[in-house]
């Protein structure tokens, strides 16, 4: 019997609910003192697949022009134009769900989903996601992409744990099925 992955949410939030600000910058969370890679490593080793939006992908392109950052992971990019694959990345604009279905039956470790802010809607909509780990930074900022838009039904969650890295709290739930 093939072990079901898990579709893990790992992100980092302003205190306020935002993950970038409008216009994408992140500035404020690397003004912020953490502490090791904020357990970044320990999450990234139990993960073998990665799903962002497209923004995220055109983003992350621009921030490291040296190598892309999830070698040796399969990628997948949502989005809504017709992309050609390339050596890092699938990408994909068909049915979210089946797709991730699909994902989650074949046989390997966890499968994090690392954003946009359309894409996390968009997973949670659809009620893919098993886990959440939500590191909180110690800043207001206002405005900007929210981590959670409005839906409309409610989302338990199951907390299974708390780490502290310095003036980051992470966060670890587990949606309650």
């Amino acid at each position: 019997m093939i072990n079901k992955r898990k579709i893990v949410l790992f992100i980092a939030t302003s205190l306020d609910g935002y993950i970038a600000t409008e216009d994408d910058s992140l500035e404020w969370l690397f003004k912020v003192e953490g502490e090791g890679d904020n357990g970044y490593s320990e999450f990234y080793d139990t993960v073998d697949t990665v799903i962002m939006g497209r923004r995220t992908y055109d983003w992350l392109l621009e921030q490291e022009s040296e190598s892309f950052p999830y070698e040796g992971k399969e990628c997948y990019v949502f989005s809504r134009t017709v992309s050609k694959d390339n050596e890092n990345v699938k990408f994909f604009s068909e049915n979210v769900v089946d797709f991730t279905n699909q994902l989650k039956n074949k046989e390997g470790k966890n499968i994090w989903v690392m954003g946009g802010g359309d894409l996390i809607h968009s997973f949670i909509n659809d009620k893919l996601v098993d886990e959440m780990i939500i590191t909180v930074s110690p800043v207001l900022i206002g405005k900007g992409i929210p981590l959670f838009k409005e839906v409309d039904f409610e989302t338990e969650l199951t907390l299974k744990s708390i780490n502290r890295f310095n003036q980051f709290a992470e966060l670890h739930y587990e949606v309650k099925r």
